[in-house]
């Protein structure tokens, strides 16, 4: 099982962003899967989930909103649009399953908010 994330980078408050997760060695769509994201000093959250169809999804408050997490079971990608982002979602963010069983963390992919 690999977890490639990329699409990060430093942008400013309010900008826009969004991050992929290309999944490979399992059988992609028929998992929940979620986004997660560990800021310095801090434990890892999750930030977002989304059922293996794509129809139902959650996010935490802080980011209720603001971010959209969707899926493509084709390419196995999945995706978070980062909208009108803040300083204090600065962190490291990866992608795993979203049950308590998960695969092993891929390297995430870095999204820095400041000005």
């Amino acid at each position: 099982v690999l977890f490639v994330e990329s699409g990060g980078g430093l942008v400013q408050p309010g900008a826009s962003v969004r991050i992929s997760c290309s999944a490979s060695g399992f059988s992609f769509g028929t998992y929940d899967m979620a986004w997660y994201r560990q800021a310095p000093g801090q434990v890892r959250e999750l930030v977002a989930s989304i059922s293996r169809t794509g129809v139902s999804t959650t996010y935490i408050d802080a980011v209720k909103g603001r971010f959209i997490i969707s899926r493509d079971n084709a390419k196995k990608i999945l995706f978070l649009q980062m909208n009108s982002l803040k300083p204090e979602d600065t962190a490291v963010y990866y992608c795993n399953r979203a049950s308590a069983v998960k695969y092993l963390w891929g390297q995430g992919t870095q999204v820095t908010v400041s000005a």
